[in-house]
């Protein structure tokens, strides 16, 4: 069975943007893949960071992760920091790549532009793709799932990885990219031209994935909506029926069109809280295993931790062939 890794960080709640765009995907793979999934910490911290509030974010998105379905029998669920071969082939791997491809990271600038530049932001930030090529190859990772945003990170990490099995003889696998499933490009609930986002300023704006159900009814029902009465998709024309309706239908399952022909014209009263019953129906159950899974933190720490130590048990026979390969004495 191929292995496919993911990570996400530990930055905001996870909203309805992130489950349908990734998140389902990542539980789907669970039936495809030797799934691996952590929780990458030491990435959130590129940037300043709330060290005291630090531990219960990191535990609050695991406990997400699995309130939506990641299950540590199925899949291999961990925070990132528990195995410490992550920054040990990071280091490897910063001696192969090179300072230019680096600064050719578009997130980087971006990310340093709004930092204050360059020459002012953390060298972490600026170094944080090699840490992902490591966290990818430190697995034997067949296929990584990757958004627009992150496909120059992948080429990176490809890149580098084949450096490397080029000076010092094949020794890590080269990923492939996985194109994920199609996920509803989900936008914000009162500026539906801006996506959705936790880190957005308007909290009416963003479904949370654990919001309890009448506030996930009463934020759809408040959305933006567009001149007009009539149900239509139309991204320029009518941007916030058009969000409702990719949200109708990633969570219904059913075409755009026939959601059309149905709610056509009925008015966006009883649209809207179609839309609404939909998505209070979908994330029912996540919010039912993580009331579950919050009463009960100790379990979920326990399951990091089994996870953390499968995961090192993978990841350090492949930091031994490594150390081996480029000349490092045995432990």
């Amino acid at each position: 069975m191929p292995r496919i890794f993911s990570g996400i960080q530990p930055t905001g709640e996870a909203h309805l943007g992130n489950f349908l765009g990734a998140v389902r995907n990542w539980v789907d793979y669970q039936a495809d893949y030797d799934a691996i999934y952590c929780v990458v910490d030491l990435h959130a911290m590129t940037v300043d960071h709330d060290a005291a509030g630090f531990p219960d974010r990191t535990m609050g998105k695991a406990t997400e992760l699995m309130a939506a379905g990641l299950d540590p029998d199925r899949c291999l669920l961990f925070i990132q920091s528990h195995v410490a071969e992550h920054t040990e082939l990071s280091w490897v791997l910063n001696c192969v790549a090179t300072v230019g491809e680096l600064r050719r990271m578009t997130q980087f600038k971006d990310k340093a532009d709004k930092g204050g530049g360059q020459e002012s932001v953390s060298a972490g930030l600026f170094d944080y793709p090699v840490l992902m090529a490591a966290d990818i190859a430190l697995y034997d990772t067949d296929v990584v799932p990757v958004g627009d945003d992150q496909r120059q990170h992948l080429e990176l990490t490809r890149d580098v990885v084949g450096r490397f099995n080029h000076r010092f003889g094949d020794t890590l696998v080269v990923p492939e990219a996985a194109i994920p499933k199609v996920g509803a490009r989900v936008m914000d609930l009162q500026n539906p031209t801006a996506k959705m986002s936790k880190s957005e300023s308007s909290p009416m704006g963003s479904v949370l994935m654990v919001d309890p159900p009448d506030l996930v009814a009463k934020k759809i029902r408040s959305a933006v909506t567009d001149s007009g009465r009539d149900v239509r998709y139309d991204r320029v024309e009518k941007p916030g029926i058009a969000n409702l309706l990719d949200i109708l239908s990633a969570a219904t399952g059913r075409a755009i069109p026939d959601l059309e022909a149905e709610y056509g014209h009925t008015g966006y009263g009883g649209f809207k809280s179609a839309v609404a019953d939909a998505v209070v129906d979908l994330l029912a159950p996540v919010r039912e295993r993580y009331e579950t899974l919050v009463a009960d933190p100790a379990e979920v720490a326990a399951s990091l931790a089994r996870g953390a130590e499968k995961a090192q048990a993978i990841a350090g026979p492949v930091m031994d062939r490594v150390r081996q390969a480029v000349g490092l004495l045995p432990r």
